[in-house]
């Protein structure tokens, strides 16, 4: 009789696991065959150079179904792929430039996420004086008035968009010998500065991510004029009608960077690696 028992409790074990596995089994089959769709990313260089798209970029294709494709450009040229509609949604660094694309009828949803520092870069022995002046315009002028080298990214970027601005409100139209124009990313234009020992302005968390590499010291960080935020937009696709954009996509990118997964990755970048953070988060969005 207890055998008998032992055998019948036995099968029903077995029913029972072979019940849970083919549930099992369905929900995997079923998770698995969702299907991945690409979503192309429009953003900047100093983003990918400073690594923190390695992170963030990962996690985001882990806990949703696309594959993005990363497009690291300047701003200028970000934005204008987006108003191709040639990018799905873009994360970018010139809000003035952000605002007009906005309202051109080219991005929805705008919201900034981070803010870090634009700083200034140059040899240690300073010959231009630069950390004794005020402000980054101050630094400008100073650099202009000694005629010492400065490399410019002159590719339209976020960075070169601040860069101008700071000349204008500086005084000063920069030109000469003594002025050059790269047309490189972030992480080009420093070490070209580095080579030739002259200034330029760079994001404070591509510069820390590759001090090691370049000959140069910040000389002026955290001057008001110097502040840089990022910022994430959806691409419209009613300006796109012809176009098949992952309007998804970029709304679940977007969400995403707002998470409590996402943030703490902005939130400790860099710290375990260069001993500081390199983003600072924004109270809202």
């Amino acid at each position: 009789m207890l055998k008998k028992r032992f055998f019948t409790l036995l099968f029903l074990v077995l029913i029972l696991t072979s019940l849970l596995v083919a549930v099992s089994g369905c929900q995997s089959s079923k998770s698995a065959s969702k299907p991945v769709t690409n979503l192309i990313l429009a953003t900047t260089t100093s983003l990918q150079d400073s690594g923190l798209l390695d992170k963030l970029i990962p996690a985001f294709e882990q806990r949703y179904p696309y594959r993005v494709k990363t497009l690291a450009l300047g701003t200028g040229e970000a934005l204008a792929t987006a108003a191709r509609g040639e990018a799905d949604v873009i994360l970018v660094h010139a809000p003035k430039a952000e605002l007009k694309f906005k309202a051109q009828g080219y991005g929805i949803k705008r919201r900034s996420i981070a803010y870090n520092y634009f700083v200034i870069i140059g040899p240690s022995q300073d010959p231009a004086k630069v950390g004794a002046a005020k402000n980054a315009a101050g630094a400008l002028r100073r650099i202009a008035a000694t005629q010492a080298l400065f490399i410019s990214r002159g590719d339209n970027s976020g960075t070169n968009k601040r860069e101008l601005s700071i000349w204008e409100n500086s005084g000063v139209t920069p030109g000469g010998k003594w002025y050059l124009e790269a047309g490189q990313g972030m992480g080009k234009t420093l070490q070209i500065a580095s080579e030739k020992q002259a200034y330029t302005l760079s994001d404070s968390a591509t510069f820390i991510a590759m001090k090691d590499r370049l000959q140069l010291k910040i000389l002026m960080k955290q001057s008001p004029d110097l502040i840089n935020t990022y910022s994430v937009m959806q691409v419209n696709p009613a300006k796109f009608k012809k176009i098949k954009l992952n309007t998804k996509g970029a709304k679940d990118f977007s969400r995403f960077l707002f998470s409590s997964a996402a943030q703490k990755i902005i939130r400790d970048f860099g710290q375990k690696k260069y001993g500081r953070h390199l983003f600072f988060l924004l109270k809202k969005g």
